[in-house]
């Protein structure tokens, strides 16, 4: 084994912690292949003694090491090299709250945007506040930043913006660390990056874009699942309401597409699901009602199958928001961003 004067330097004139020099100092000898993947390394004890520093400092820096995964400890045997490690690549942990086309999208833009310097880690928690605490709490101090999308459910199956319980393990993080996406949370501290949707002002101001188009129509209905396995923000039927209300329009708000829909003529939809939208086209394709016409139709965030199918959509800009993360990581900024959201014309309404 390598003497530990050798390889942990200490400058005792340095304004940087001394647990801190040890978790430089041994993180660059891994680098450097001083030490490898399986390697022991020196003590507590013997760094403590060989150079004349408390043990409670080194122990602090050790377990430093360990929340990183650098270092493991083996009972009665010591300390041991786990992984290798690089000072040029960032580790970050990217948490979405459920696998889908929109929020790949969104990961995707942000891995392309981020380079190749970067090791990103994908974990999904399915809208579940515990399992979400629990994957933060796991890995603490094992990245250099945590990305996460916030979207919990209740018991009843209710989407919930936000959970004390998340509240609590996220201002565990150094605020310089966390990235918020897609969902805001107003109670976390100040000082926390975010790139975020609104949802209720976002759908409004949208719908406000195509006004004229839609008062060609004698009711709008919006199609909002209130029993989805991940629930949608319940801000988007108030966003909803509120703009068929300002704007004097007949509407209705329903859970789902049924088969053997009662269409009226000059009705407009507003979808959400892709379900629920593939089965509306195929309704008005059955009764020969023509999209645009005698039925409008608008969905919900954008899609390749939408864009091919021409239909008028509200939605964010996915790869913008995965843009702007990786520019704050890299220029180190914490600003709180409202993300772009636009009402796109197909002509289907």
């Amino acid at each position: 084994m390598i003497l530990t004067s050798n390889v942990i330097r200490i400058d005792p004139d340095s304004r940087v912690p001394k647990y801190q020099q040890i978790v430089n100092s041994i993180t660059e000898n891994i680098e450097k292949d001083i030490y490898i993947i399986g390697e022991k390394i020196p003590s507590i004890n013997e760094i403590s003694e060989d150079l004349y520093l408390s043990r409670d400092t080194v122990e602090k820096a050790y377990n430093l090491l360990k929340k990183k995964k650098i270092i493991v400890s083996v009972k009665g045997k010591g300390y041991y090299v786990a992984k290798n490690v690089s000072h040029k690549q960032l580790r970050v942990l990217f948490l979405i709250n459920k696998l889908s086309n929109y929020k790949l999208q969104i990961y995707n833009s942000f891995i392309s945007s981020l380079g190749s310097d970067a090791s990103i880690e994908l974990k999904v928690y399915h809208c579940d506040a515990n399992l979400l605490c629990n994957l933060i709490q796991e890995n603490m101090a094992a990245y250099d930043y945590y990305v996460v999308m916030p979207h919990f459910k209740d018991k009843d199956n209710n989407h919930q913006n936000a959970d004390q319980r998340v509240i609590t393990v996220l201002n565990e993080i150094p605020k310089d660390k966390l990235i918020l996406m897609d969902n805001l949370l107003p109670s976390l501290q100040e000082g926390v990056a975010a790139i975020y949707q609104d949802f209720k002002s976002d759908i409004y101001d949208s719908l406000e874009e195509g006004i004229d188009k839609l008062r060609k129509y004698e009711k709008i209905i919006f199609v909002y699942p209130d029993q989805a396995v991940y629930p949608y923000p319940k801000e988007l039927k108030m966003g909803f309401v509120q703009f068929c209300r300002t704007n004097n329009l007949a509407f209705e708000v329903i859970s789902t597409i049924y088969p053997d829909m009662e269409f009226d003529s000059k009705d407009a939809y507003i979808t959400i699901e892709e379900n629920d939208l593939v089965s509306l086209v195929e309704q008005t394709r059955d009764k020969d009602l023509e999209i645009g016409k005698d039925i409008g139709i608008i969905s919900y965030n954008d899609s390749p199958l939408k864009k091919l199918l021409r239909i008028t959509v509200l939605s964010t800009n996915f790869q913008a928001m995965g843009e702007t993360a990786a520019f704050m990581i890299k220029r180190k900024k914490s600003d709180v961003v409202r993300n772009v959201f636009n009402f796109i014309d197909r002509g289907s309404v």
